[in-house]
């Protein structure tokens, strides 16, 4: 069924119904008007139906019907419906009137209503398939995520280790350390806050955004202290990040292929800027690292972005936008997530 959407098969079998019951229907003309004025009827009427049909689909209904513009979806929509009547009342003039000279069939209203059910059912049961298939994928969508839901609930289960003796530990090395130490306890601090964040509050589907936030700084704050006085990292993040779910743990994984694959320049700095902010609502996260230009390291870049890309198919199917630049001297990773 997956291959049969894939190759469109389903439109090819639409149009192999819709023409041939078209010819079907309208066999009567080839002796009234001749052939090739069937063949003209023929083809201007499913030409007709074919904007009608692809017009919705490509354009109204993701544009505005996805994006909840019913108002101007619905305008749309009437538009493209009176273009179709409009059309084929013309072509309707000029065949049974100027052609067959059928005085009653050639005023231009005379078939308004029927021309109109006719698109109206087309569109309708056009719509209807695309429902069905869109069903289809979200079913094997929600199949997906259950069985990766599992093996990462599963693979969590075998690494899992006792929190209770792991922030006991935690505690202990804590108040081990000399107060005067500052650096080292608030190092472990930030630490012991990141462990409970993966640990506790990660479990649910989503997460408020300042609490994503603040374990990214925690670990560049953790990055930021390991890195020498050639590393330059810069964290910006926006007052209006606050109101809203994110996946948890979504961003993450770009922050660490940025600190992971950065340059190692000996005589000009090694760069990290990473930025977060909310525009109405659009989340947009971006991180650039410098690079060297070692093809191997930007292979293993590689397999992690695929993976979380495949994550952000699965939360955030038509609504994130996800773009990679690449250049001799630096990594760019920009996302932009639609925000409902």
């Amino acid at each position: 069924m997956e291959r049969f959407f894939r190759y469109k098969l389903d439109h090819v079998l639409f149009w192999i119904i819709t023409v041939f019951f078209h010819i079907y229907t309208r066999t009567q003309l080839i002796a009234k008007a001749g052939f090739p004025q069937f063949a003209l009827e023929i083809a201007i009427r499913n030409v007709l139906l074919a904007i009608v049909i692809y017009v919705n689909l490509n354009f109204l209904w993701p544009k505005f019907l996805q994006q909840k513009k019913y108002g101007t979806y619905l305008l749309g929509l009437l538009a493209v419906l009176v273009f179709y009547v409009l059309g084929k009342n013309a072509h309707d003039v000029y065949l049974y009137g100027h052609v067959l000279r059928d005085p009653d069939r050639s005023d231009f209203l005379h078939n308004s209503f029927y021309n109109f059910s006719i698109v109206l059912f087309y569109f309708a049961f056009s719509v209807a398939l695309q429902l069905s298939k869109e069903w289809y994928f979200q079913r094997q969508l929600l199949q997906k995520i259950e069985i990766e839901k599992l093996n990462t609930e599963l693979e969590y289960l075998k690494a899992q280790i006792n929190p209770h003796f792991l922030f006991n530990s935690l505690n202990t090395v804590f108040f081990q350390i000399d107060k005067q130490n500052t650096d080292a306890r608030d190092t472990l601090s930030k630490f012991s806050d990141m462990l409970r964040y993966q640990l506790y509050e990660c479990n649910g589907k989503e997460v408020s955004v300042e609490k994503e936030i603040s374990y990214l700084k925690n670990y560049v704050d953790l990055q930021r202290a390991r890195s020498n006085e050639n590393h330059r990292i810069i964290f910006n993040s926006s007052d209006q990040l606050n109101g809203f779910t994110i996946a948890p743990l979504l961003l993450i994984p770009f922050v660490e292929n940025a600190f992971k694959h950065v340059s190692h320049f000996a005589d000009r700095p090694n760069e990290i800027a990473i930025s977060v902010n909310k525009n109405d609502n659009d989340f947009k996260f971006s991180v650039e690292n410098s690079r060297e230009k070692t093809p191997s390291a930007t292979d293993r870049a590689g397999i992690g972005l695929r993976n979380v890309q495949r994550r952000l198919e699965l939360l955030y199917p038509n609504r994130h936008v996800l773009t990679i630049k690449e250049t001799d001297n630096s990594f760019v990773v920009e996302l932009e997530l639609k925000i409902v």
